[in-house]
Order: structure tokens, then C-alpha cells, then sequence
């Protein structure tokens, strides 16, 4: 299991570096200038293997539950708070990027707002900004409710929590549950043709007892589908759209059989090509582990991404 959380940590955080160099790029231009290894500088003038926001707050989020051992709300946010205004949790001791929903939601709870009223909650507020750090989220529910995980109403309830923290709408809270749903499916050994299959019906078993979910539930209908991953590339959006990352980032793993063609095929995808990576990276990194060790050689402050892998893997293997 500590190769698995390795995997899945790593997975994230060298897709998303990837990605960063060519974040906004088209896909017109990247089927022209396909994203082959790992670079540098592009869109944000910064040395290979620099990861982003999506890493940073996903390494918040792991410390957080490496040092109290369970999920604490507060020390969560002040992570997220330290990561903001000290640069902490980043490559080099400074933000360089951070979406609006995320940096107002800090900006609420540092103005006093309560932890879970700090997201943001219309409808216009469904970024991706709590789907692309949730991937500790998974590990830790799965060992501490085993293959029933997603059984349990306290699961979705963590899931919504985490989320809430800075996207508080439902279409955002739907959609960390099918990525949560998902990957605890690949830790319970099911083959990835099969993963749809078993693990979306566990959020259709949770709507089914919260009405108030159905809508939102509606913006993923393709996913819930077989033939999903049979959708033409020219179908598969990759904006910052939660609904359209996470699609696009199941896509590019459904249509590939390594982890190395998974987030290149997400980084090539264009347009937010960090976060579709990170997505896509954290599912393939759990799925196939075998994550280039070049490219894990190249990622920044890697002392502190060991760090905080190890102190969550020993809280949450116990």
C-alpha cells in the first residue's frame, strides 16, 4: 500500500509538472509541437519539473492528515494559508499560480470565516480546484473503511467536506465522489474496463437518498456510460470546467495502457493541461505505478514531496 500512495502522490505531482509548461496552449498547437518529456520554463518562465498549484494544495491537504491523523478542517485551510502567503508547499519558496475560487476561499477563512463556509457556491464556481488535490483523499478513506468505503455515508460526507473547503456546489462535490469512487475501485484490484461499471453506481446508490444531487449528477451522464471512452478527442473538452477535467482526464486514461502515455496524452489534450494531467496522473500512477524514474528525478523540492509522502503514508497505514 505505500508504493500505491507513493504512486498515486507522485503520479499527481510529475504530470502536473508536465503540464505546467504549456498550461493555456491549444490543441491545435500542441498536436503541432506535441509535448514528448518533461521541460521547462513556457508559460510560466520556470525551471523543469516545477509543479503547481494542483500539487500544492494536494501536498497540503497529505500533511495535513500526515500530522493529525485524521481530517482536520482548520489545519487544512492554514496549510492552504501558509501555501498563499509564505510559500509553503511549493517548488521554490513562492506562489506563481492559483485559481480565483481557491485563492478568494483562502481569503474567506483568513478573514474568519468558518472552514467549511469558506468555498465558494454558485454555479459558476465549479472549477477544478478541489478535484485536483482530493487524490489523498481516496487512500485515506480506503484504509480506514476498507473495500466498503463508498458504502458508507460518512465517506460522501468527507468527500463534500474536503471539496467545500473551497468549492462548496454540488456539481463540484459530484464530481470528487466519482473520482473517489473510482480510484478506491483500482484499490480494491478492480481491472480498469470494469471501473465505471462498479464504482458509478455507488453515486447513483448515494442520489438515490439525496434528491438534491440529481442535477448535478446530469452534468456527468457521459461518464456513466460503457462507451464513454469511445468519444472522439474532438468531443473531450480539457478546460478548467471541473465536469470537463475530469472527463477529459478518465479519457485519456481509459485510451492508453501505461502511465506514461496516459498524462501525455492529457498534457497534448491542450488548454488546462496541468490540472487535466494531474487528474489523469494521479489515477494512472495508482492503476500502473511504473512512473518514469527521469522524470521523478527532475521534480523540485523533491525532499519535501518525500517528506510529506512518507508522514501521510505512516498516519494513514498506522
Amino acid at each position: 500500500m505505500k508504493d500505491k500512495i507513493r504512486n498515486t502522490l507522485y503520479g499527481a505531482i510529475v504530470a502536473d509538472a508536465l503540464g505546467v509548461p504549456v498550461e493555456f496552449a491549444n490543441r491545435e498547437y500542441l498536436k503541432k509541437n506535441p509535448v514528448t518529456d518533461m521541460t521547462g520554463y513556457g508559460t510560466y518562465e520556470i525551471p523543469k519539473g516545477s509543479w503547481s498549484d494542483d500539487s500544492s494544495m494536494m501536498l497540503c491537504l497529505a500533511d495535513s492528515i500526515g500530522r493529525k491523523k485524521c481530517i482536520d478542517y482548520d489545519d487544512i485551510m492554514q496549510n492552504f494559508s501558509k501555501w498563499v502567503n509564505e510559500g509553503d508547499y511549493s517548488p521554490d519558496g513562492k506562489l506563481f499560480d492559483i485559481g480565483r475560487s481557491c485563492r478568494k476561499s483562502i481569503m474567506n477563512y483568513l478573514n474568519g470565516i468558518s472552514p467549511l463556509e469558506c468555498g465558494l457556491k454558485s454555479e459558476r464556481d465549479n472549477g477544478n480546484g478541489s478535484l485536483m488535490r482530493i487524490a489523498p483523499l481516496p487512500l485515506y478513506l480506503f484504509q480506514k473503511f476498507k473495500e466498503n468505503a463508498m458504502d458508507k455515508e460518512e465517506s460522501f460526507s468527507l468527500i463534500h467536506n474536503v471539496s467545500r473547503l473551497t468549492h462548496g456546489h454540488a456539481i463540484s462535490l459530484i464530481g470528487c465522489d466519482i473520482y473517489c469512487s473510482l480510484m478506491i475501485e483500482i484499490l480494491k484490484g478492480t481491472k480498469k474496463e470494469s471501473l465505471q461499471e462498479y464504482g458509478l453506481p455507488k453515486i447513483d446508490a448515494y442520489i438515490k437518498n439525496h434528491s438534491e444531487y440529481e442535477t448535478s449528477r446530469a452534468k456527468y451522464e457521459r461518464m456513466f456510460h460503457l462507451d464513454f471512452k469511445d468519444i472522439p478527442e474532438e468531443q473531450i473538452l480539457s478546460s478548467g470546467y471541473v465536469v470537463d477535467t475530469l472527463e477529459a482526464a478518465l479519457w485519456s486514461f481509459l485510451n492508453t495502457d501505461n502511465y506514461r502515455d496516459c498524462v501525455l496524452k492529457a498534457v497534448n489534450l491542450g488548454n488546462d493541461t496541468d490540472t487535466v494531467a494531474c487528474v489523469a496522473g494521479s489515477i494512472a500512477g495508482l492503476y500502473y505505478g511504473e512512473i518514469p524514474a527521469e522524470w521523478i528525478k527532475t521534480i523540485r523540492n523533491k525532499k519535501l514531496v518525500d517528506e510529506v509522502i512518507e508522514n501521510f503514508s505512516n498516519a494513514v497505514l498506522g
